[in-house]
């Protein structure tokens, strides 16, 4: 078995020694890839020792010291997980690290002193490791437990391989403790243990990215590690009992011996596993070790998730609902201030607050708004010197069964109340339960104002969508009253020609058209949606022209030939007679006013040019596309460039616009023609 042994050792050392050579060859500098190679240096060393042992057969405590420098040395970099540090010296110094080296200097040096104060006797050795690999186990439980699922993905080879040699290693001294000698079978077979486990730890350093490990110890970390170090002591007392009566006489059989070791873990089971102990061992851990009732990262996560997937017929319904299942309350009510001297109820579910409550609501607000107070009514009735200048009418609200009234803020802003009833059986709140209120009323009142917000932005794009077609519709309306105009304009001189008379009921026809277009969209609550059909560019520019010709300046037509092209007729038509009369009132009497038409295979083209007063680059940029803004005062909607760039972008066309101050202004209509 020596031979065997010698071996295991020496493939150990070997095996961690290439490990080490690996982990240089990665040039990795950070802290945690740099004290892992210290630990893989310290763990080739602790073999090599053990090795030599086997073979010259000096003292086991150079073995079990070197052993104790190796535990040290992988605790150190559990414990580095927990720390952000950026050198070797910051991490021995950080305050877990100093507070372990210290524990563990203590634990070596008053075993060395008791080991040679008993002439070498090494049951206080096995002992010392019984705790020291303990306590590997204790650091692994908090270091996985606290991690997320992608650190856990990264640190499980770790974990499994440090915690397989601790396993072995406390197995191994605590039953040398308790028969007071080691179990060479066992002894010799740790350098293979320790061989096999190497593999995992080279895939736990490749896997953690630039050594970026941090964990969060939560109070079921402590509780859970508090159980397993539970377990560790029992198991020390059972080895200690095991010593005891060695000592004073008995003699321990190898039967015996994992008899009482079955017995005794059987006996920790049951208790470990008692719903009892569980509850009362957590009540010890959250009165005794923690400062915080609550767990309020996972109460504000909880939070978050419950206002993102519960659904409810309103906001105001979901806050309240939160607000009783958090204090598992029968019912409540969520009341908002509209003014210093009246409320309103946005929601109530369970309780019922009639109008005699306001008066009382008014005296809560400014009590709640001058002291920032969550009103406990049972407190009120039993010391209402707690709640110095406020009044309330008790047997009313015990009525009611109201239990709390928790105030809401939205930044300094009070916002309202929620108002809770529950049975008469329900627990005062602490301290921390009032502050955990607090933060969900906060969290809630933002909710609810952002909700409120979301509902007030909405409207006012419904106002909004409404006023932009009432505009285009004004629009609309004033073109049929330019048409109307123009007929009264000339009806005096050209009444008795018949070819005026045809004008004028063709022009009649075509406003009651565009007036029947009007009403429906006015009844329909939309814009109509156009209507294509083949029309003829060229006809339509001197239909257009004809029209607009009954004012100075005349407008002068260029065209090529018939232009036939599918699109909404009218609306193109209402498009012309706004551009060519722009141009018109941009021009003075005695100036010229010019549309040509060009058309090919492909497109059309269609220019209305003046030398009239012309525009800035700076207001074609900025303003003249923009809806709603007009220079001509009350006379002008400021929608007519805004609605003929959007009809023509709408039938894959393009509008140009160039104009210079005092000389004049071109607008370039460019039109796809499309096959018939």
């Amino acid at each position: 078995m020596q031979t065997v042994g010698f071996f295991g050792y020496s493939l150990g050392a070997v095996a961690f020694f290439v490990f080490s050579l690996l982990l240089v060859a990665a040039r990795n500098h950070t802290v945690i890839a740099r004290w892992i190679l210290f630990s893989t240096l310290t763990t080739v060393v602790a073999n090599l020792v053990a090795a030599v042992q086997v073979k010259s057969g000096f003292s086991l405590q150079w073995v079990m010291l070197a052993d104790a420098v190796k535990i040290a040395s992988w605790s150190v970099l559990i414990l580095s997980c927990n720390v952000e540090v950026k050198s070797i010296r910051e991490l021995l110094f950080s305050f877990h690290v100093r507070q372990y080296l210290g524990i563990w200097s203590v634990l070596m040096l008053v075993c060395a002193v008791a080991n040679n104060w008993l002439n070498y006797s090494y049951e206080y050795l096995f002992l010392l490791f019984v705790l020291l690999n303990l306590w590997v186990l204790v650091l692994l439980e908090q270091l996985y437990r606290s991690a997320d699922l992608q650190v856990r993905w990264a640190i499980w080879p770790l974990v499994i391989a440090l915690a397989s040699m601790a396993i072995f290693d406390f197995v191994l001294y605590a039953q040398a403790t308790m028969v007071e000698g080691i179990d060479f079978d066992f002894w010799y077979s740790r350098g293979f243990i320790s061989t096999m486990m190497m593999p995992l730890l080279l895939v736990t350093t490749r896997r953690i990215n630039n050594g970026a490990v941090r964990v969060f110890v939560s109070r079921n970390v402590v509780f859970y590690s508090s159980i397993l170090m539970i377990a560790g002591l029992y198991l020390l007392m059972m080895a200690f009992a095991g010593y005891v009566i060695n000592y004073i006489g008995g003699e321990w059989g190898t039967l015996i011996s994992i008899i009482f070791l079955i017995l005794g873990g059987v006996v920790l089971a049951v208790l470990l596993i008692t719903e009892s102990l569980r509850r009362k061992l957590k009540v010890f851990i959250a009165k005794n070790f923690f400062a915080n009732k609550y767990e309020y990262r996972d109460e504000w996560l909880n939070l978050i998730e419950t206002l993102e997937t519960t659904s409810a017929e309103s906001h105001y319904q979901m806050a309240t609902r939160i607000m009783i299942s958090k204090l598992n309350l029968d019912g409540g009510a969520i009341v908002k201030r509209v003014t210093d001297l009246q409320f309103k109820v946005e929601y109530a579910e369970g309780l019922t607050l009639e109008d005699n409550f306001n008066q009382q609501m008014v005296l809560l607000s400014q009590h709640c708004q001058s002291q920032g107070w969550i009103v406990d009514i049972q407190e009120y009735v039993k010391s209402p010197g707690l709640y110095p200048e406020l009044s309330l009418d008790v047997d009313l609200w015990l009525e009611k069964k109201v239990a709390l009234v928790v105030p809401i803020f939205i930044g300094r802003a009070f916002y309202g109340m929620f108002i809770l009833s529950g049975h008469e059986d329900v627990k005062p709140l602490n301290w921390e339960d009032r502050d955990l209120m607090f933060a969900i009323s906060k969290q809630l009142g933002n909710f609810l104002s952002l909700h409120e917000a979301n509902d007030k932005l909405a409207e006012s794009k419904q106002f909004d969508a409404f006023n932009r077609m009432s505009a285009f519709l004004v629009h609309d309306l004033k073109n049929v009253q330019a048409q109307l105009t123009l007929i009264t304009t000339n009806a005096q001189k050209h009444r008795h020609n018949p070819a005026f008379i045809d004008d004028v009921f063709e022009t009649v026809e075509s406003a009651s058209e565009r007036l029947g277009k009007v009403l429906s969209q006015l009844r329909n609550k939309q814009l109509v949606q156009s209507q294509s059909k083949v029309v003829d560019i060229a006809a339509l520019i001197d239909k257009v022209v004809q029209q607009c010709n009954v004012r100075e300046p005349r407008v002068q037509v260029e065209q090529s030939r018939e232009c036939l092209m599918p699109l909404d007729g009218e609306t193109f038509y209402s498009i012309l007679n706004h551009l060519i009369q722009n141009a018109q009132e941009a021009t003075k009497s005695d100036g010229w006013v010019k549309v040509s038409l060009e058309a090919d295979d492909k497109q059309a083209k269609i220019t209305i040019s003046d030398n009239g007063t012309g525009m800035s680059e700076e207001f074609i940029n900025k303003r003249l596309f923009k809806p709603f803004d007009t220079t001509k005062g009350n006379a002008g909607m400021g929608i007519g460039v805004f609605e003929a760039r959007q009809f023509i972008h709408s039938i894959a066309g393009k509008i140009d616009v160039a104009s210079e101050e005092g000389q004049g202004t071109e607008f370039c209509l460019t039109l796809p023609i499309k096959s018939l």
